[in-house]
């Protein structure tokens, strides 16, 4: 860590303004374990916090997460095939590969994951509903 910190070529000036006078706007991008985060503020002329814009892992990864979840629902649900708490578990595999924190983050004060699959025919009937 002290070398990277230390390393001219990646953290030298021209990599990180420090502010001299009331900032207007700022933008920030961190690499992070969930992607990458994108931190944009805006402030008033006493430097207070009037915008925060925050795009987070999970929105730059939405259609990946969505394409991924198709894909296993549809391998995994076969006529004639029960439907219970293993697929519920395999769907929520498919977007914890994106975003290990997502099902965490959703659970709520009890700790339980409010997951809901509903399997449709193709005319969007409700066959069966499986939640937990």
């Amino acid at each position: 860590m002290l070398e990277l910190a230390t390393d001219p070529e990646i953290g030298g000036p021209e990599f990180r303004t420090v502010p001299t006078a009331t900032p207007e706007e700022g933008v920030g991008i961190v690499e992070a374990p969930r992607g990458i985060l994108t931190h944009h503020y805006r402030t008033d002329k006493n430097g207070l916090i009037t915008m925060a814009n925050l795009i987070v892992g999970t929105t730059n990864n939405h259609a990946p997460i969505s394409m991924a979840i198709k894909k296993a629902a549809t391998k995994l649900i076969q006529p004639g095939k029960p439907v219970g708490q293993g697929l519920l578990n395999m769907v929520e595999m498919a977007f914890r590969l994106f975003d290990p924190c997502f099902s965490c983050a959703t659970h709520s004060l009890p700790g339980e994951m409010p997951l809901i699959v509903d399997v449709r025919d193709v005319e969007g009937g409700l066959v069966h509903r499986e939640g937990r």
